[in-house]
């Protein structure tokens, strides 16, 4: 099973949404360990694209970017079908109780404080692409459950 995960991993592609190029790099530099493609976003307008063109496993969000805000972002991706899987960890400096219900209400699986601690990041990413992996797993299953039901059902008539 550990391999299995640190496989997936390996194929996972984590987007990084943020307007400071000092922090995505940071990002970068602290997810090498896991071995996953990592791309980025330098802002809200961008960062809708990439997610279209990449169709990441998971998005490392900012709220404070230009062109359209964290929560507006994650609002649009939760709204959307094809997107709303995807799971999203706002990474922020807003601390205010405010700000983490506000990031919650916009439909965040999870979200850390700036300044990041490499451990926890590491820890958080590889559980959210665990469960990321583990869904579409069961979405598989169920589709493939779904088709021998139904060609048993064509039999029968």
């Amino acid at each position: 099973m550990a391999g299995e995960l640190e496989e997936e991993l390996r194929n996972s592609t984590v987007l990084i949404a943020d307007d400071n190029p000092q922090n995505v790099e940071l990002l970068q530099a602290y997810l090498e360990e896991l071995g996953c493609r990592v791309v980025s976003a330098a802002d809200g307008q961008e960062t809708l694209k990439q997610v279209a063109s990449e169709k990441p496993d998971l998005i490392l969000l900012d709220i404070m970017m230009p062109k359209m805000s964290g929560f507006e972002i994650c609002r649009k991706l939760k709204k959307d079908p094809a997107t709303a899987g995807i799971p999203i960890c706002v990474v922020t400096a807003l601390t205010e109780v405010a700000d983490i219900e506000r990031a919650v209400e916009a439909g965040t699986d999870d979200f850390l404080s700036k300044p990041i601690n490499r451990w926890e990041l590491v820890t958080r990413v590889r559980s959210l692409l665990k469960v990321r992996h583990l869904q579409n797993e069961l979405e598989r299953t169920l589709a493939y459950l779904e088709e021998v039901d139904s060609s048993r059902g064509e039999g029968d008539a």
